[in-house]
């Protein structure tokens, strides 16, 4: 839950912030944007599976964002698109994680769901 009105609250902040990103950092907003997206549905699939640890989520959270951004700057500072290889690693890891929220919720709606009685 706790993930949950994390990502509530940050966008409802970014709306309100008048927040100009430069053509010179977008790269590392976007990269850190989607490692901390994919650290926030691994904390949803984990708080559902009741496995969810507040010190791994923000070590996580930031820890990602961080070596995102830094695996990008690299990358720029040698003149190679390492920023591919991010997409595709917290990509996979985004869907993986959507992908087991979504099996939980459907396992849970299916147990709550009465059952048929046979004629």
């Amino acid at each position: 839950m706790i993930p949950v009105l994390g990502l509530v609250a940050g966008i409802i902040i970014g709306i309100a912030v008048n927040f100009h990103v430069t053509p010179d950092i977008s790269p590392y907003v976007a990269i850190a944007l989607l490692a901390a997206l994919d650290s926030v549905f691994g904390g949803i699939a984990a708080s559902m599976q009741k496995t969810f640890n507040m010190t791994v989520f923000i070590t996580g959270f930031f820890g990602n964002a961080l070596l995102a951004v830094g695996i990008i700057y690299i990358g720029n500072r040698l003149d190679v698109d390492l920023h591919l290889a991010a997409v595709v690693v917290f990509g996979t890891r985004l869907f993986n994680n959507f992908a087991i929220i979504r099996r939980l919720i459907i396992a849970n709606f299916m147990n709550r769901q009465p059952k048929k009685v046979q004629s």
